[in-house]
């Protein structure tokens, strides 16, 4: 019986051996240049443990740029790609779109209808929803919802105002995220989400857990990204359920007092609502694209602002030359923060967008291949359902295109040093057909968050500031760990 055993045991493991002894050839045998993998997780060792997924892939483009236009990586046992070359990139994103137009990320329709936004979906199912939202993000929609905007910010003002007299040195990444949040709760769902009073907000509360306390374990998660069907089957949800639920109940309530009592808001609501009457989305449909709208909005915001702040206080002269753009634009419109005024305040603009550079918050881009895809001026055949990763943050942070890139220098945006790069050297928002819906509204909200504050306030470091700074190895943002403090004056 005994012996009967330890040969089972012996065959058992011998046959899986001999599984990832198969599956890590892939590309030993196509002579791809590669991460060698280690039995049981490929490359995927440390992975949100040692490393935030930004470092992991920048580490692999780095190890391997100038050897080839791509390395190959194993997330598990499946075979991946890391893209190096930029016209690759361009290609990928762009040019041959058709042959990339999925992201490859997990949602279940059935058992998490929250997972069924347009961030996820693939296929027609994506590119249907994306031509139904379009319209809802032109520069007139912006418009419109420009004015709630800066009513938030006003009270925004009024908040900082106030908390910096009982202290001048707040974590400054929590007082943003409150800002972003009654912001997008008023654009998304029409709501007063009462963050600057209400220190406990549900919204807040629930925004938070989405990004920072995911649902489930690591293993399961790559379950879902690595065999989704299979996953599916499973009926892995990626959603927790508490969020789900407060969000399933607040889109409903929402929806029934507007149809109810026939209210109009010119808000990102109101423009589903429309789609829903002429029959085009579903309430689930609904309930997702409001609960992505809301998690984008106020996190990848917030983040931003949170490293613009950062860096400008280490920073006082380009600090002062921003607040002085900003007071001589607002001289010129009454004092006020208007559509306009933003459009013409292009230092503030090149600091975001230094911000975005150093601190990309999808510090990686992901596709999935959807045909067989021959690789230009090569033999290799990118098979059906191969994921393709792009490493924002490694293309960022590349000495050869950035020269000195740890240092925050917004002349890089200038219009005549663009013009000297790739275009594929600065992806924040991705590029092509599934570039960011929300990269508009996300640019007014930051300009008008930072011009709120830098008009009114001074930011230096505190003794609390981390530099560098630590991320979170755990949140899909890239993101601080621990918050961020800052010392702030008033003006």
């Amino acid at each position: 019986m005994i012996l009967e055993v330890l040969i089972f045991i012996v065959s058992s493991i011998s046959l899986l051996w001999l599984f990832f002894k198969v599956k890590f050839n892939y590309f030993k045998n196509l002579d791809i240049p590669h991460k060698q993998p280690r039995i049981p997780f490929g490359n995927m060792q440390g992975f949100k443990r040692k490393l935030h997924s930004s470092h992991f892939f920048r580490n692999l483009y780095e190890e391997f740029k100038g050897t080839s236009q791509f390395c190959g990586i194993y997330l598990f046992t499946k075979p991946s790609f890391l893209i190096i070359d930029l016209e690759l990139v361009k290609s990928i994103l762009i040019k041959d779109f058709a042959y990339f137009h999925d992201r490859g990320m997990y949602y279940n329709l059935k058992d998490d209808p929250l997972s069924g936004h347009l961030l996820n979906l693939e296929g027609e199912k994506w590119k249907k929803l994306r031509e139904k939202l379009t319209p809802t993000f032109t520069s007139g929609k912006m418009r419109f919802m420009f004015p709630t905007i800066i009513d938030v910010a006003e009270k925004f003002e009024i908040f900082m105002n106030s908390s910096i007299v009982e202290n001048d040195e707040p974590e400054i990444k929590g007082i943003l995220a409150r800002f972003t949040t009654n912001i997008i709760g008023s654009c998304a769902f029409g709501i007063d989400c009462n963050t600057f009073e209400d220190q406990d907000s549900k919204f807040l509360e629930m925004g938070l857990k989405a990004f920072e306390q995911p649902r489930n374990i690591f293993l399961k998660q790559m379950l879902a990204i690595t065999f989704p069907d299979f996953a599916r089957k499973l009926g892995i949800k990626i959603v927790r359920d508490d969020v789900s639920e407060f969000f399933m109940k607040i889109v409903k309530d929402v929806i029934l007092l507007r149809e109810s009592k026939n209210i109009k808001r010119n808000d990102f609501m109101d423009l589903l609502l429309q789609l829903k009457n002429e029959g085009k989305m579903s309430f689930e449909e609904i309930a997702a694209q409001a609960f992505v709208f809301f998690l984008a909005g106020f996190e990848t915001s917030s983040t931003t602002m949170t490293f613009a702040l950062h860096e400008l206080s280490l920073n006082q002269k380009i600090q002062e030359e921003v607040r002085d753009e900003i007071n001589n634009v607002l001289q010129k419109h009454n004092g006020k923060i208007t559509y306009e005024a933003l459009s013409e305040m292009h230092v503030l603009e090149r600091c975001i967008n230094e911000s975005l550079r150093k601190f990309p918050p999808a510090a990686s881009l992901i596709r999935t291949v959807t045909k067989d895809y021959h690789v230009p001026n090569s033999n290799v055949i990118m098979q059906k359902g191969t994921s393709i990763f792009i490493s924002v943050y490694g293309i960022h942070h590349d000495p050869e295109i950035y020269e000195n890139p740890e240092a925050f220098n917004p002349d890089r945006f200038l219009q005549e040093n663009i013009a000297k790069r790739h275009p594929m050297t600065f992806l924040p928002f991705g590029q092509g057909n599934r570039i960011c819906i929300g990269e508009r509204f996300g640019y007014i909200e930051t300009k008008v968050g930072l011009a709120t504050l830098l008009s009114k306030f001074k930011f230096e470091p505190s003794p609390k500031t981390k530099t560098p700074i630590e991320f979170s190895k755990k949140n899909m943002i890239l993101t601080t760990d621990g918050g961020m403090f800052l010392k702030i004056k008033k003006i």
